[in-house]
């Protein structure tokens, strides 16, 4: 049976960031993830976290210039910037209680991208040593270029190749089913093979980016799909409501459900 987690970066965004895990704990969900909470105090959000009993999973490391960057793990030249988004991100996360961080890649233009592989390797190298003395790991996730052009990490093969490269254990995938499908398709086959690389796993409809109930991607077989290969760990509902976040809830029972 999958287990859920709402993202409150999309999910009950018609009110304040800080009473969107008091809305997410009402509607059943028992884990959250977040993009970018660092406005709140660190120490209220972690408050308001235990108060529901909620598990804290990932959060976005700081972006750079958000006009223009959206990440600068794979950058040359900004290593300096990277260390203080780390250290930023690392310390909300130890004291949220957060299991991972996401090291965004970053817009890299097509002629550095070799530069940018070292860069992203080096950088994903550091972070993993020191979220893993914090107990954390390191999520890298692919990115479509339709919505994000650019952005240096666009395959589950290149992470993967990545991964491996870099050769440390807690830096895992991000397996967005929304970006994957829009760049590679071939889901289940892609999660069956890179299973163990898999640190967390997030939805949408397709193209949408809606409830995952609508769109082309039949998410009641990549859950009957991912419980089958013995997926442990937590699905993220990370989409953009049609509506009310409450209002558009249906599908978790409905697509959970065995034929």
């Amino acid at each position: 049976m999958p287990r859920f987690s709402a993202n409150l970066g999309f999910l009950f965004s018609d009110r304040p960031e800080i009473e969107r895990a008091a809305a997410a704990a009402s509607c059943g969900f028992k884990a959250v993830e977040m993009h970018w909470p660092y406005h709140v105090p660190a120490l209220h959000m972690r408050e308001v976290l235990e108060a529901h009993n909620l598990t804290m999973l990932g959060l976005n490391m700081p972006v750079g210039n958000a006009s223009g960057d959206f990440g600068l793990s794979a950058i040359p030249g900004r290593e300096g910037e990277f260390q203080h988004a780390l250290d930023q991100a690392l310390s909300y996360g130890s004291t949220i209680r957060a299991s991972a961080i996401h090291c965004l890649a970053g817009i890299v233009s097509t002629n550095d991208h070799a530069a940018a592989e070292r860069t992203f390797i080096a950088n994903l190298q550091m972070a993993a040593d020191r979220a893993g003395g914090a107990g954390m790991a390191v999520l890298i996730e692919p990115m479509n270029h339709r919505d994000r052009p650019g952005y240096f990490l666009h395959h589950v093969e290149q992470a993967a190749a990545i991964i491996g490269q870099a050769g440390r254990s807690n830096i895992k995938l991000m397996f967005d089913c929304y970006h994957v499908q829009i760049t590679q398709g071939d889901l289940i086959t892609r999660l069956r093979t890179h299973l163990d690389l898999i640190g967390h796993v997030q939805i949408a409809g397709v193209p949408s980016r809606m409830e995952p109930d609508e769109g082309e991607v039949n998410y009641r077989e990549i859950f009957r799909a991912l419980d089958g290969m013995g997926y442990q760990g937590w699905i993220g509902a990370e989409y953009r409501p049609r509506g009310r976040t409450e209002d558009g809830l249906a599908w978790l029972s409905e697509l959970s459900e065995k034929p």
